[in-house]
């Protein structure tokens, strides 16, 4: 029978009746993003709210909206709300990736995926885009394309009103819509910046709040990218350097990597490559914006963080096809993934006059192309308001777990403690040998939910994490040397 689960999974629509969820009437359908493999069956629905909430009368925006329901036996009256990550991505689109973290979860709880206004099929504010356009990074061609953008998106949104402010008001709307007098919330990455704006915002109606990734509510979003960056890098470069079969194989990779982006920067390579997606054979220039690019992406994950000596020992020995393939491949599913002009609306509007370049980006990975893209675009694009108060830690007895990789190359663990330092019911655990994102790692889905359960942080046994290791650097396609 579980050969035909993915025929089950395309009928459930078909045959599953409409339900309501408060003042809200739910139809079945599929959730099946692009590029994932796994369905998840569960009831949409749409809630119109004004664009600009100083004017009731205005344009209105249709926020789009799924419900995965308990299979069986009745939900607890207090919802999960998945908040994604980005910013620009879609709850609803990222759900089926992270539903196996939900088993526990959805056993006894609704769990409401919101595309926050600007992604998904929420007013999705997306900027067309090439690969070719991503990797041109001088300032005429990110301003152009940013200006383009803004002109095709000005037809059906004014992005002025598309900040995390709007999303914590859309939030609360869709709460009181569905009838749920407290809800509980699980922000990953940028969506742990909504969950911590909410609990300032509407403290009696949060129950418990997971923080996956966390962006503490003080940070500059953006500032410390290239920073964040080579610490996880230099990590797994020493890891390497720690071990006899790694050391020996690839040899001193901080020395590959410098030797490689003196190379780059004078000039790209040219490469002739197999298409990953459509399998044709191409022709490109391999420059070092997609070098840093691949690893910033291999470091997010430790199973992609491990191939990166050899990555770097293939580059350096002149064998090029293989990383313009994943390059392109990657850079051209992040488009996809990612709404850029939502994203530009909030870095815009809450981080961009507050960006300020690090002399010290000079000599990272990233350097500080990432600060001078992101002022160069927010140049010539609108700018909500930014609350007062937006920087302010997020204080109270709420109760709060928070999760970190201890690798995480964009929100490291220190972020973690900052926040739990102002919470009096919060607890901060760090995984070991984790990168971004983690919870679905090991025993955390179970964790997660004892802790919504119990909301008692303190009370979890968490002997289970300890199992977790860091994994072995490979030497070859191979894997790693035993």
């Amino acid at each position: 029978m579980k050969r035909y689960a993915w025929l089950v999974a395309l009928l459930l629509p078909t045959l599953a009746p409409a339900r309501t969820l408060g003042d809200l009437s739910f139809t079945p359908c599929t959730l099946a993003p692009e590029g994932v493999l796994t369905s998840v069956a569960a009831h949409c629905a749409t809630l119109e709210v004004p664009e600009d909430r100083s004017v009731p009368e205005g344009r209105r925006i249709a926020l789009s909206i799924a419900w995965v329901a308990p299979e069986a036996g009745e939900a607890q009256p207090d919802p999960v709300f998945l908040l994604a990550g980005g910013p620009g991505q879609s709850a609803r689109e990222s759900y089926p990736s992270v539903a196996p973290a939900f088993k526990d979860i959805v056993r006894y709880r609704n769990v409401i995926l919101l595309d926050q206004r600007g992604t998904g099929e929420s007013n999705r504010l997306a900027c067309d885009s090439d690969t070719d356009d991503m990797l041109d990074d001088s300032p005429e061609a990110i301003t152009r394309h940013a200006r383009d953008c803004l002109e095709a998106l000005s037809t059906h949104a004014d992005v002025r009103h598309y900040t995390t402010t709007d999303a914590v008001a859309d939030l609360d709307a869709v709460r009181r819509a569905i009838g749920a007098a407290t809800i509980n919330l699980i922000g990953i990455s940028y969506g742990t910046r909504v969950a911590q704006q909410y609990m300032k915002a509407h403290p009696a109606t949060v129950r418990s709040v997971v923080l996956d990734g966390v962006v503490p509510n003080t940070l500059v979003l953006g500032q410390e990218h290239a920073k964040n960056l080579d610490a996880a890098l230099a990590t797994q470069f020493r890891h390497c350097a720690m071990l006899a079969s790694c050391s020996e194989a690839m040899g001193d990779l901080q020395a590959t990597f410098r030797q490689l982006a003196t190379e780059l920067r004078e000039a790209p390579r040219k490469v002739r490559y197999r298409d990953a997606t459509t399998g044709k054979m191409m022709e490109g220039d391999f420059s070092y914006a997609m070098l840093a690019a691949l690893l910033r992406l291999y470091a997010y994950h430790p199973a992609t963080a491990a191939t990166l000596p050899v990555l770097l020992h293939e580059l350096a020995q002149g064998e090029t096809d293989a990383a313009m393939a994943q390059a392109m491949m990657l850079l051209s599913s992040m488009g996809d993934s990612m709404a850029h002009g939502m994203g530009l609306s909030v870095s815009c509007s809450e981080d961009a006059d507050e960006l300020r370049p690090d002399p010290e980006d000079a000599g990272r990975v990233l350097g500080s192309e990432f600060i001078t893209s992101l002022k160069a675009q927010c140049n010539v694009w609108p700018r909500g308001q930014r609350p007062d108060d937006m920087r302010e830690p997020v204080r109270g007895d709420i109760p709060v777990l928070l999760l970190s990789g201890l690798f995480d190359p964009v929100t490291p663990p220190r972020y973690g403690d900052e926040v739990a330092e102002t919470l009096s019911k919060a607890r901060h655990l760090i995984l070991h040998g984790q990168g971004h994102n983690v919870i679905g790692v090991g025993c955390t889905p179970k964790l997660v939910a004892q802790f919504i359960e119990s909301t008692d942080p303190a009370g979890l046994d968490a002997a289970c994490l300890e199992r977790l290791s860091t994994l072995q650097p490979f030497t070859g396609h191979h894997g790693w040397e035993p």
